[in-house]
């Protein structure tokens, strides 16, 4: 053996394929691994070569498409429900009436409600059958001041039992429970009292709270007082915003307690005058019992 063939390189290997010619006898499928594809059995093409978008992403964006909107229909639907629900039991574009003030309105109406006796126009404006917000009018009801009023007397509350070291976290929770229950107590009794007394009042809910919810304003005035200026003074700035809330009261649910009076006769309106005016008495008296009994411990 010579260094020549020692270094030849291994003959390649061919690979024959099928002579067409030739048959074999126990082949049962024809043998495509070296030829064409058969014209009928082409394997589908994943990509669109025109278009340069893979054919699963084609068809696969319509039925993306569809789903979302389908799901933003649904969401749609969910809560045009959902506000339809809400509205019904709170009526929350209603509310947002009682929430229209501005600075003047609050420094005027908290004015009116430590001086009322001076006020001489107390109707309520309307504007096509329906009352301007109370930026605009002085006598229509809020809940703006009833709300930061509660709020703050919560507050004051804290920092009257702090300066008392009676102060924790359970006690400040049953002040604001406790004033919350008397709250909803007197508009359910006021309510009740005008559905027994059978009086057709445009009156609402909202404004019964809002109303009965002016009262917070003395309270802190004469808790305030109390840490001042001891007992003394928070017996007398509690009798003047007492007194004030009385005034106010009555002023301002006279108006709307007797306003379907005039459609009556005279008979009925002198009977039920009489029944309707003890009733605005007695919910315009017990404003000052709230007050003594939501704040007299607070003051020592």
């Amino acid at each position: 053996m010579n260094q020549e063939s020692s270094f030849r390189a291994p003959p390649k290997r061919r690979v024959r394929g099928p002579n067409p010619n030739i048959s074999t006898p126990h082949q049962l499928f024809d043998d495509t691994s070296g030829g064409p594809v058969p014209h009928g059995g082409e394997y589908p093409n994943h990509s669109s070569p025109a278009l340069g978008i893979p054919a699963q992403a084609f068809l696969s964006e319509p039925m993306s498409n569809f789903a979302m909107a389908y799901g933003s229909s649904l969401a749609s639907q969910g809560k045009e429900m959902m506000d339809k629900n809400i509205d019904r039991i709170i009526p929350v574009s209603k509310i947002k009436y009682y929430f229209a003030v501005d600075t003047v309105y609050v420094g005027k109406k908290i004015g009116l409600l430590m001086f009322p006796y001076m006020h001489q126009d107390w109707e309520v404006r309307y504007q096509q059958d329906t009352p301007v917000a109370p930026r605009f009018d002085i006598n229509a009801p809020d809940l703006y001041i009833p709300v930061m009023a509660f709020i703050t007397y919560i507050l004051v509350a804290g920092l009257a039992l702090g300066t008392q070291s009676r102060f924790s976290p359970e006690i400040l929770g049953m002040q604001a429970s406790s004033a919350l229950a008397w709250l909803i107590v007197e508009v359910l009794a006021i309510l009740l009292s005008l559905y027994l007394v059978t009086v057709n009042t445009d009156l609402t809910t909202v404004d019964l709270v809002a109303f009965s919810g002016y009262k917070y304003v003395g309270m802190i005035s004469g808790v305030i007082s109390g840490l001042l200026f001891g007992k003394t003074g928070y017996y007398v700035v509690l009798s003047w915003c007492g007194i004030s809330v009385v005034f106010f009261m009555i002023r301002t649910l006279r108006l709307k307690i007797l306003s379907e009076a005039a459609a009556e006769g005279v008979l009925v309106r002198g009977a039920r005058n009489q029944l309707r005016m003890y009733l605005t008495m007695a919910i315009a008296a017990v404003q000052p019992i709230f007050m003594y009994w939501l704040t007299y411990h607070l003051v020592r």
